[in-house]
């Protein structure tokens, strides 16, 4: 180490009142990033590392030390500080690290030119400073060039202007794949509760690919490995074979369907809601030269995004609530009211075939009163279990505490009696799931209040027949 350069360089970040330090950053034989050396830190640096990655009465060497020490390693970092240093590009960055930090982080790097040669020719200094915001600053936020800032107004106008939610990913995938001189673009969320995630939209360069049937081969599992990675960052970005190795290491499964797929560079950034990943902007292929646009870019974006995936997934959700029943997952009586009053409608002005049955649970007052509830609860359960396995394609509904309905509008009326005979054979255990059935087709009048009333009257009447055969369950 020089001394003349570490007194200069250390007399200079101790003039600044935020954390700074001069890095040394090496160059491998390559030309690639080597280590980064905090080689000069202030003491606001000193502290703010050590309240941010030291436990607590734990003093870490800081300075002197490469920066992976200290904190996860960051190759999005690496690339940054070897641009600046070796390349002489001054950056500033204003990012999203409240999921890694706690905090909004504001970057400032600048290329120095040391007092004296340094010893080694494979190694060359820039000045790293940043500051932390609880809150985000929109101030800082709208630092961005004017090309960059036209493109995120743009996609803003596009997510108010259009109505339907997919038809407006799908134009904002695009323009984000186009504008990025990207392979691909797409967005989905993740619902980590059902253990499932949804590709929302999707752009592949001259419809190359079909991301969704990509996806669909993907396991959860390596979805779910995504929260770790950006936990560590704001978002993963891999530009050439070195980032595709340390990603590699911690996603080995998630870095070979990569490669299945010829995917040389990638960024994901998470979409975030009330401090959860709720969803991921996930881009391929695109021009790394054009990295720091592309960077500055996709975090202002999926800001952006983020709200609108927030608020669809909002509004399904209430939607769900309001027309699914919760205990057995099949539609709610509200729904089929809704469906009832749809379709009439539709059959007076267009007559067409369609089947109406009514399928009642025998003995579940039995089961509540001498076994319990929750019994009763599972009862229900196995019941509306039964009846998706057989009417698979039609609407089912839970119309009342132990009554189902089920409309279907396709196939024929044998196809239909099938189904009813199917539900015989796995519903006839009077001990425990044993439906009393009455159904109704109507090949061609079109009326389907009538249909359901002939469906009801031929249910009671199964439903006594089964009291007479079993005495025991009567309510």
């Amino acid at each position: 180490m020089s001394e003349t350069n570490f007194k200069a360089f250390k007399t200079m970040v101790n003039l600044y009142n935020i954390p700074a330090s001069v890095l040394e950053v090496h160059k491998n034989p390559d030309g690639t990033c080597g280590d980064v050396i905090m080689y000069a830190i202030n003491s606001l640096m000193e502290r703010s590392y050590q309240n941010l990655f030291s436990a607590e009465g734990e003093n870490k060497q800081v300075e002197g030390k490469p920066y992976y020490e200290n904190m996860p390693r960051e190759p999005k970092f690496e690339h940054l500080c070897f641009r600046c240093a070796w390349n002489r590009q001054r950056a500033h960055t204003y990012v999203d690290t409240t999921m890694v930090y706690g905090y909004w982080t504001e970057d400032i790097l600048f290329p120095l030119d040391p007092p004296e040669q340094p010893e080694s020719d494979d190694v060359a200094y820039c000045l790293f400073m940043y500051t932390l915001n609880k809150e985000m600053d929109t101030g800082k936020l709208s630092q961005v060039s004017p090309e960059i800032a036209s493109f995120v107004i743009k996609t803003c106008l596009t997510l108010r202007n259009e109505e339907d939610f997919y038809s407006k990913m799908e134009i904002v995938a695009r323009d984000i794949r186009t504008y990025l001189d990207a392979f691909s673009c797409c967005m989905m969320t993740v619902t980590p509760d059902l253990y499932k995630f949804d590709v929302i939209c999707e752009s592949v360069r001259d419809n190359a690919k079909n991301l969704k049937e990509i996806f669909a081969n993907i396991p959860y599992e390596i979805v779910e490995t995504w929260e770790g990675l950006v936990a560590e960052t704001n978002c993963v970005i891999i530009k050439d074979e070195n980032d595709m190795q340390f990603y590699e290491q911690k996603s080995p499964e998630w870095v070979e369907s990569l490669l299945d797929n010829d995917v040389k560079s990638l960024v994901l950034v998470p979409f975030v809601h009330q401090n959860a990943i709720i969803g991921y902007l996930y881009i391929t292929n695109f021009d790394t030269i054009q990295i720091s646009k592309m960077k500055e870019t996709v975090e202002l974006v999926s800001f952006f995004l983020s709200s609108e995936v927030a608020n669809h997934m909002i509004m399904e959700r209430l939607e769900y609530l309001s027309n699914v029943d919760m205990l057995t997952g099949v539609y709610n009586r509200n729904s089929m009211n809704v469906m009832v009053d749809e379709l009439s409608t539709k059959l007076k002005l267009n007559p067409r075939p369609f089947s109406v049955a009514f399928c009642d649970l025998n003995g579940l007052k039995s089961i509540n009163d001498n076994e319990g509830h929750e019994n009763g609860d599972q009862l229900l359960k196995d019941a509306a279990k039964v009846l998706k396995e057989v009417f698979v394609g039609d609407k089912i509904y839970r119309a009342g505490g132990d009554e189902f309905t089920i409309i279907s509008t396709h196939g024929t009326e044998q196809d239909f009696i099938k189904k009813i005979a199917d539900l015989k054979q796995k519903a006839c255990d009077p001990n425990w799931l044993y439906f009393a059935v009455g159904y109704y087709h109507d090949p061609s009048e079109g009326n389907l209040r009538l249909a359901m009333r002939y469906a009801d009257e031929r249910m009671y009447n199964d439903k006594d027949a089964y009291y007479e055969a079993h005495p025991e369950k009567r309510r």
